[in-house]
């Protein structure tokens, strides 16, 4: 395994030689400002319209961050952009395969900002000479020890 000191993000890679990353840490991504537009569009999306979400007037009076709060799912479905700052493999096509495991461990209130640390958890090869990705995420919260989630994707990457 490289010594994280040595790799130059994004860490670019071929697919076969992804099994010698398994182990090493990316980050950080860019950072991403997470406003109100963002969160009122991702709730129209979606449905979830609840005052803490929509409601700042409420939200300042009756919430203890005193503004909105990010959806949970706004912010884990940033990780798709945000890995890219990270990993960058060479391949044809990808699907997402699932999540093992999602929690979300603080909240993040309108106006935060956010970026994203992956650690490459097992990279399994799988028919068609494809790899099963698995990484350990974790979305840091400016200003803030606590991750707004920790995340395992699996993204399935084929030649």
């Amino acid at each position: 395994m490289q010594e994280l000191h040595q790799i130059q993000f994004p860490l670019v890679v071929e697919l076969a030689d992804l099994p010698r990353y398994v182990g090493v840490e990316l980050g950080p991504s860019h950072t991403v400002s997470i406003d109100q537009p963002m969160i009122d569009a991702f709730g129209q999306i979606t449905g979830d319209q609840h005052w803490i979400h929509s409601d700042s007037d409420r939200a300042r009076r009756e919430l203890p961050w005193g503004a909105p709060l990010a959806h949970g799912y706004l912010v884990l479905a940033l990780i798709t952009g945000m890995m890219g700052d990270l990993l960058q493999l060479r391949f044809q096509r990808a699907l997402n395969y699932g999540l093992n495991r999602v929690r979300f461990t603080s909240p993040v209130p309108t106006g935060s900002r956010v970026c994203l640390y992956a650690r490459l958890e097992k990279a399994e090869p799988v028919e068609e000479g494809g790899i099963r990705l698995t990484t350990a995420c974790r979305m840091m919260i400016e200003g803030s020890d606590r991750p707004a989630f920790v995340a395992e994707p699996i993204s399935l990457f084929y030649p």
